[in-house]
């Protein structure tokens, strides 16, 4: 599968998932908005209860005081001299109706009659369905003017007191709790009484600050004729959790949501990384067949030269051909090598033969072995070995490996308008060994130095084949410094060269 196709496919679903992620989150905040106005709209109907309540109940206590100052059979005088007294003959309670012209009242005064009618029988049922409903007026009449003057008589009387008079805490709780319970609010609430002009009058035992963000206020007595109102603001300190709770619901699919595009992201980094090693992998087999190749050709024609007896060979031409052929099959064995150094890092128990040498020593040896090869190159080499504690432990054959890897990339990688020059120096920092290994090559750029000592990566050159390799040798580096208990840095630069640093712990006496 081309790398464009599964960019597109992760595309698309990683899109889903945010579209997903982003109408879960409108749907819980449209959760919590639509909780938050339903909760409004509930504590403002249970105070306006509960302040109804409070005004009825000071209209019933005003009630049972007279009734109980005055008597129950006593006539409705509540104090008020100066109103008006109706006297208006109660209602008859029943109607009966003579056989004759004559008709008379029954009530609780007994019957008398009340009129005598000389008229057609057709209109007597009119006449007296008129009358009825005149009397019938007059009670309605005088049971309305008894209910004005207590009316009235409770609204100036109640008037006359104070507001924070008036105002009975405990019962003012009672009564908000009350409503709130009714209409389905069961959250503790802290609430203050004010006057009309903002003076205090109460505040509740265990009020508190939080959540006044959100405050509901409700007038009281807000119909006094004398203008004697307060107001009471009530504040809920958990309606936030209250609120947001019911978001709870909507947060495992969310979480679920999250895990499944992580899980996505990391199968998506894990697919691309191994097409990447799949893609390195057949470019290692591509150049691995091409390094073997060529050696294998060279001692192929060398053997046939020899074998074939109509050429007239001299000493000196089997001198010649036998050093091919072993040159060429110390290149095969250096190759196969450094194949079988790489089946290392698939093993977690690696014996390395560790034992107490002078750095400095060992790399000096290396570099002068290696200083053929550099000198054939049309190059030249330096070494600035300055290290006073020079003593590690190290496996020999590993170690030689480590030098001889990182100048050998030096001279594949050299640049062709410039001679080149490369640079081996140690120096002590600290109880630490340092290595370095610089050159004036082509250098890295910044986007490929972090990969370089992956296994099986290679830096682009232009021609994948100019530069013969595996993409083994830095990737065996790293691991046998790390094996070594220290550490390798690379830094470069385009058309500058590049400085490899390695770190080792010196043997401390």
């Amino acid at each position: 599968m081309k790398r464009s196709v599964i960019w597109i496919i992760c595309l698309i679903i990683g899109v889903s998932f945010l579209a997903l992620l982003y109408l879960e989150s409108s749907y819980a905040r449209a959760m919590v908005r639509m909780r938050s106005e339903q909760f409004d709209e509930t504590v403002i109907r249970s105070l306006d209860q509960a302040a109804r309540e409070l005004e009825r109940n000071e209209t019933y206590k005003y009630l049972k005081m007279v009734l109980e100052r005055q008597g129950k059979d006593a006539p409705y005088n509540l104090g008020f001299d100066s109103l008006p007294h109706i006297n208006v003959q109660p209602a008859p309670d029943t109607l009966i109706m003579a056989p004759g012209q004559q008709f008379s009242y029954v009530g609780k005064h007994g019957s008398r009659p009340a009129m005598r009618l000389n008229m057609p029988r057709s209109n007597r049922f009119a006449q007296v369905s008129a009358n009825l409903q005149k009397q019938a007026q007059k009670a309605y009449d005088y049971e309305r003017e008894i209910l004005n003057e207590v009316i009235y008589a409770v609204m100036y009387t109640a008037s006359d007191k104070k507001f924070e008079e008036r105002i009975d805490p405990a019962e003012l709780h009672v009564r908000l709790r009350d409503a709130l319970e009714r209409n389905g609010v069961t959250l503790p609430f802290h609430f203050t009484v004010n006057t009309a002009d903002g003076r205090e009058v109460y505040r509740c035992q265990d009020y508190e600050e939080k959540g006044q963000r959100h405050s509901y206020t409700q007038i009281l007595y807000r119909s006094d004729a004398m203008g004697q109102t307060g107001n009471i603001k009530v504040h809920f300190p958990d309606r936030r959790h209250y609120t947001q709770g019911v978001a709870r619901y909507v947060m495992p699919a969310m979480v679920f949501t999250i895990i499944l595009f992580i899980t996505f992201m990391v199968t998506v980094y894990l697919v691309v990384r191994q097409k990447n090693v799949t893609e390195m992998k057949n470019d290692f087999i591509h150049n691995m067949t091409h390094e073997f190749k060529t050696p294998i050709s060279t001692i192929s024609i060398a053997a046939q030269m020899m074998a074939d007896k109509s050429l007239s060979k001299s000493e000196e031409t089997y001198e010649r051909l036998g050093g091919v052929i072993n040159a060429e099959t110390r290149r095969l064995r250096f190759q196969v090598e450094k194949v079988l150094q790489m089946s290392l890092f698939d093993r977690d128990n690696i014996a390395l033969k560790l034992s107490e040498m002078d750095a400095n020593e060992l790399i000096d040896t290396v570099v002068q072995t290696f200083s053929l090869k550099v000198t054939q190159s049309g190059g030249t080499i330096d070494t600035r070995l300055e290290a006073v504690d020079s003593l590690v432990q190290a496996d020999e054959m590993h170690f030689t490996n480590i030098i001889f890897n990182l100048m050998d990339n030096a001279v594949k990688y050299r640049r062709d308008d410039v001679e080149l020059h490369l640079e081996v120096s140690t120096w002590n920092q600290g109880d630490a060994l340092c290595i370095s290994v610089q050159d004036n090559g082509i250098g890295i750029h910044k986007d490929n130095l972090k990969r370089i000592f992956d296994k099986f990566y290679r830096v682009p050159t232009g021609n994948k084949h100019d530069v013969k390799g595996f993409g083994l040798g830095l990737a065996y580096v790293k691991k046998m410094v790390e094996l070594h208990h220290g550490t390798i840095r690379a830094t470069s630069e385009p058309g500058r060269g590049t400085l490899f640093t390695i770190t080792l712990p010196t043997i401390k006496e």
